[in-house]
């Protein structure tokens, strides 16, 4: 079994090609594994499919070479043997690599939830993600304690947000934290984390931001070569990666190429900075305003423009310094009886900078979440109350 479809009327669909041999309706076979021996299980093949271009057409019987769909088995898995029971052989395969990073998945609760999108709910959120695992074998879900989360876990950053993506496209609205990677620790109790091979190909006058990027991401340099284009190799935490992506194609100018293959897991390296910039955090609820946005301009780059809509403890922009600041975008001039040679001269806004979903996800912190709806990516702080974020921060738990 090579790929696994879903049906809401005939549950999981394991689709493969036949190596050697026939299969055919009603025929008893068993069910083997190559990586896990433990599998062994009698089944009935109930109905069989082929392919018609895009769609399954029914048939009684195929041979060798035959790509088919089959049914009525409901525990499939990807790499399962559907073979004969007087020659059971697994076919080996590649095994499915585990998750490595995870984020939490909320119910959106900010001040604007619920007017964008379709499903809403946390059992809309948790039917949706369990119906995923159906057909994505290397992702995990697991409920919180608090019934309006649930911890995703997923292969990598990309991984994640296509599910995110889907999601939003499909109507649903919520929230999702920073990305975390999973630790394990050896028999000696020491923390280990998930390690990844980069491959970089960059023109020669790239290498060097590159190199020292990621030198301080914890990255080591363990191959490089190539003349005029530069290939860089470098052993890395998993870790190091999360929010890289955006500096990397900043950083060569959209010229450079990185691909990325789990390692394993070895000792953890260290602690890592990722953001040096704070953020600029809005001070009141309603409309942003052209006066209030050409304030807030000269403190570092705004996401937003005019008309748009934002709420307290929403982030607008990013700080050019490191600290976390608080701008008032929905600020009105006062109107008075004197006018001033150019005081009335029109201002002029710099264009916002807008987001994608992976820039999005790169660049919230620790204690930042990002709201997702059908229409709209929203960066925001987990605690909206500025008294109560302040407090937090103070006391170490933000």
């Amino acid at each position: 079994i090579s790929t696994i479809d879903y049906n809401e009327y005939v549950g999981r669909i394991g689709i493969g090609k036949v190596e050697n041999g026939s299969i055919r309706v009603n025929q008893d076979a068993l069910l083997v594994n190559h990586h896990n021996p433990s599998v062994n299980k009698k089944v009935k093949i109930s109905k069989l499919y082929e392919f018609d271009g895009l769609n399954k057409v029914e048939v009684n019987d195929a041979t060798v070479g035959s790509i088919v769909a089959i049914s009525g088995i409901a525990d499939i898995h990807i790499g399962d043997t559907i073979c004969s029971p007087d020659h059971p052989e697994p076919i080996p395969f590649q095994k499915i690599s585990e998750p490595t990073i995870a984020m939490q998945f909320l119910v959106n609760d900010s001040p604007l939830a619920g007017q964008e999108g379709k499903f809403v709910t946390s059992r809309h959120i948790r039917d949706r993600l369990f119906r995923e695992l159906n057909t994505d074998v290397s992702l995990r879900v697991e409920e919180m304690e608090n019934t309006d989360s649930f911890k995703v876990s997923g292969r990598g950053e990309l991984h994640l947000s296509v599910l995110i993506e889907n999601m939003r496209r499909e109507g649903y609205e919520f929230a999702v934290s920073k990305a975390e990677v999973l630790y394990h620790t050896d028999e000696n109790g020491k923390k280990l984390e998930p390690m990844e091979t980069a491959v970089i190909d960059v023109p020669e006058e790239f290498s060097g931001v590159v190199i020292e990027k990621l030198s301080q991401r914890k990255g080591e340099l363990r191959n490089m070569s190539g003349t005029g284009s530069t290939r860089l190799e470098f052993s890395i935490p998993s870790r190091g990666l999360i929010g890289y992506r955006g500096d990397f194609m900043t950083d060569t100018k959209g010229t450079g190429i990185i691909n990325t293959l789990f390692e394993g897991y070895g000792p953890y390296k260290g602690d890592i900075q990722y953001r040096k910039q704070g953020s600029l955090i809005a001070y009141e609820s309603g409309e942003t305003v052209t006066y209030g946005l050409f304030s807030a301009q000269e403190r570092g780059t705004l996401f937003v423009g005019p008309g748009e809509k934002v709420y307290s403890g929403m982030v607008i922009g990013q700080n050019g310094k490191t600290d976390d600041i608080e701008v008032n975008v929905c600020k009105t001039k006062k109107l008075t009886n004197t006018r001033a040679s150019g005081s009335d001269d029109a201002l002029k806004l710099s264009p916002p900078r807008i987001l994608s979903l992976e820039q999005a996800l790169d660049f919230i912190d620790t204690d930042e979440l990002l709201e997702i709806t059908p229409k709209n990516i929203r960066i925001r702080k987990k605690i909206l109350d500025p008294t109560a974020r302040y407090r937090a921060k103070r006391n170490g738990k933000a």
